[in-house]
């Protein structure tokens, strides 16, 4: 049988410049770019303000980590966080009967069951706390919950 090498550190970025990676090259380059058409359209003292909050970010950008995360991944997580909807809602059923079109957020409140609450008496949650301490060893009796209907 044939012998393969079998690739290892895939999830490591490729270096192309000693410690420099291919985006932070790209980065860098850009920002050099940046910073030469300041040079060309502003005069020397706002060149050099502008040209050292451009150096800044860039470095931030190519070589700065959040969470053991490159900071253009924090940044784009951040701003799909702004344009997600807020409320989220979760129906049991959608996608098996219902399509996409018919989804409608009103019907999920009408569809809801009645609240009903379960009261358990004082010997019945001392089996319950029986059986988890057992870890199921002892099953205990069966026995229905009482229910109050609130209205």
């Amino acid at each position: 049988m044939e012998q393969f090498t079998v690739p290892q550190f895939i999830d490591e970025e490729d270096k192309i410049l000693g410690p420099i990676t291919t985006r932070q090259f790209i980065i860098l380059l850009i920002a050099a770019g940046i910073i030469f058409m300041e040079y060309k359209l502003f005069d020397f003292s706002l060149f050099i303000v502008s040209g050292l909050i451009t150096a800044g970010i860039a470095i931030t950008l190519a070589f700065g980590k959040i969470n053991g995360r490159p900071v253009h991944f924090f940044l784009l997580n951040l701003i799909q966080s702004f344009f997600m909807p807020k409320l989220r809602v979760w129906n049991k059923n959608f996608g098996k009967d219902e399509k996409v079109a018919d989804f409608d957020h009103k019907n999920i409140i009408k569809a809801q069951p009645p609240a009903t609450k379960v009261r358990f008496t004082s010997s019945r949650l001392a089996e319950l706390a029986l059986i988890v301490d057992t870890r199921g060893a002892y099953a205990g009796e069966i026995q229905e919950p009482e229910e109050l209907d609130i209205k």
